[in-house]
C-alpha cells in the first residue's frame, strides 16, 4: 500500500511532556477547586446564580443545580482518578 503524497514525511505530533503534565494537572484542579468553592447551601447557590447573570432561581432548581454540579465534579474527579490507576497499572 501506497502513502499519498500529502502524506508523506509527516509524523504523528504528541504533545511536549510539560504541556500533558499541564493538562493532566488542570483535570485534577478545576473540578477539585470547583467543588471546595460550591457553597452548600442552596440559597447561596441561587443567590450567585442571581448576582452573576440577573436571573432568578427558585429553591429546587437551587438545589437541583447545586446536586447535578457536586455529581459532575466528583464524577470528573473520579475519571482522573481511573485514568491515573490505569497508568500506574499498564507499568
Amino acid at each position: 500500500m501506497n502513502t499519498p503524497r500529502c502524506c508523506e514525511g509527516r509524523q504523528a505530533r504528541r504533545p511536549a511532556p510539560w504541556l500533558r503534565r499541564v493538562g493532566e494537572s488542570a483535570g485534577w484542579l478545576l473540578p477539585g477547586t470547583a467543588l471546595a468553592l460550591l457553597p452548600k447551601c442552596p440559597m447561596c447557590v441561587a443567590a450567585y446564580v442571581a448576582l452573576g447573570t440577573g436571573i432568578m432561581m427558585t429553591p429546587a432548581s437551587a438545589t437541583l443545580l447545586l446536586r447535578t454540579v457536586t455529581v459532575l465534579c466528583i464524577g470528573a474527579l473520579a475519571c482522573c482518578l481511573a485514568r491515573r490507576m490505569m497508568k500506574y497499572c499498564r507499568h
